[in-house]
């Protein structure tokens, strides 16, 4: 994620708790395939915290949210993200996905195209939020 993106994750995720692992890997790199990581993985209901995607984690049967978060207007290249982001984490089986667009503006076309698919979802970031300085990387920490 780039320096206002960061910020506009860690924003969503105070206002949804759980656990947040930032970057986290939906597809290993193989002979035939690039590895994958979306921008933000968030366990609801888990422990309040940032986790480090090395960590082990358990997704099967939980309830997660994945945030693609882009600085900017809604756009069709975030929107696919969004909706194989979605597809691609459901090999680890959880219990829901709902695959969240994290933007600091909407598009009055592509949004209500984008959540017309069950489980998807546009959120606006505050425009002044993209703008403030990361927290510093942790592995992990308790809030």
């Amino acid at each position: 994620m780039s320096k206002n993106e960061t910020p506009m994750t860690r924003w969503y995720w105070r206002q949804v708790g759980g656990t947040l692992i930032e970057e986290f890997p939906v597809v290993e790199r193989g002979p035939d395939c690039e590895r994958r990581a979306v921008d933000a993985i968030i366990i609801v209901g888990g422990v309040n915290r940032i986790a480090h995607w090395r960590e082990p984690h358990q997704l099967e049967g939980k309830d997660i949210i994945v945030v693609q978060t882009k600085a900017e207007r809604l756009g069709m290249y975030l929107m696919g993200q969004v909706f194989f982001s979605a597809r691609l984490v459901e090999r680890f089986k959880p219990r829901s996905v709902l695959s969240v667009a994290l933007v600091n503006q909407n598009d009055s076309v592509l949004g209500p195209l984008l959540e017309a698919h069950p489980g998807m979802k546009v959120v606006i970031c505050p425009a002044d939020i993209g703008t403030e300085r990361a927290e510093p990387e942790q592995e992990s920490c308790a809030l």
